[in-house]
C-alpha cells in the first residue's frame, strides 16, 4: 500500500497500484471515502495515524466489493462510534433486498456492517457535498469538497491510461466497464459531474486529474455524449 498526499485536505490511499481509498480531512479527523479490498483496515488505520489524526466516519463511493472490502473489518477495530454512510440503493443491494430486476455484474460481497446513514444525495458529510452519480452500481454517490471543488468520482470515471467514463470497453482499465450496472445513467453521472466544473477529479482507479474539465469533455465525447 502506498499514501500520497494530494493536497492539504486529501490523501491518496493506493493498494495494489490500482484501487485507491482517500482519507479526507476534517477539523475532527477523517472521513475515510471507500475501504478497498478485504484486508486493508490496519494500513487503512495507519496511514490516517501517521497523518496526525483518526478515522472518524467512513463514507462509500458504492456497493462493489473493491471499495466496500475493508469495511467490517474497519468497524470492528474502530468500534461502533465510526459513522458509517453508504448510498440507500447500494445498502439495500447489500442487505439482499431485491430492487431492481436482473443480475447485477460486479463483486456485491456480504457485508456484516450497516449503515448508520444511507446517501441519496445532497447530504453534507463535514465538507463534502454528496453527489447522486448512479449508473456504475445503482446508488453510486461522488462526493463534492466544497473548500476547493475537488471530487472524489468514485468509479464514474477512471484515470488508468488516460481519464476515461466506465460506461465503455476501455483496453487499458476494463473492469471497470465490465462492472458497470447502466451505461446510459453512468454517461448521464460523468456530465453532471462534469457540469460542477471541477478543480481536481480524483478516482476510484488511477491517479489524480488536476484542472480537469478537457479531459472530462474528451472523455464524455468518447463514451457517446
Amino acid at each position: 500500500m502506498s499514501t500520497t498526499q494530494i493536497n492539504p485536505n486529501l490523501i491518496q490511499v493506493n493498494r495494489y497500484h490500482f484501487i485507491n481509498a482517500f482519507p479526507v480531512r476534517e477539523d475532527d479527523g477523517f472521513t475515510l471515502v471507500d475501504t478497498t479490498l478485504p484486508r486493508g483496515a490496519g494500513e487503512l488505520i495507519a496511514a490516517a495515524r501517521g497523518a496526525g489524526a483518526e478515522i472518524k466516519r467512513i463514507a462509500l463511493t458504492h456497493g462493489h466489493g473493491d471499495h466496500v472490502g475493508s469495511l467490517d473489518a474497519l468497524r470492528q477495530q474502530l468500534g461502533q462510534s465510526v459513522e458509517v454512510l453508504v448510498p440507500d440503493l447500494d445498502a439495500r443491494i447489500h442487505a439482499g433486498e431485491k430492487v431492481l430486476d436482473g443480475k447485477l455484474p460486479g463483486q456485491w460481497p456480504k457485508l456484516a456492517t450497516r449503515p448508520d446513514v444511507r446517501l441519496t444525495g445532497g447530504e453534507r458529510i463535514g465538507s463534502l457535498e454528496v453527489i447522486p452519480t448512479p449508473g456504475h452500481t445503482p446508488g453510486h454517490v461522488s462526493l463534492l469538497d466544497t473548500r476547493d471543488q475537488t471530487v472524489i468520482v468514485g468509479d464514474v470515471f477512471t484515470s488508468i491510461g488516460g481519464l476515461a467514463v466506465s460506461n465503455h470497453f476501455n483496453l487499458r482499465f476494463p473492469l471497470a466497464a465490465i462492472a458497470t450496472w447502466d451505461k446510459t445513467k453512468d454517461l448521464e453521472s460523468a456530465q453532471r459531474l462534469r457540469a460542477l466544473g471541477p478543480s481536481m477529479l480524483v478516482v476510484g482507479h488511477g491517479g489524480p486529474v488536476r484542472n480537469p474539465t478537457q479531459a472530462m469533455d474528451e472523455a464524455i465525447a468518447g463514451a457517446g455524449g
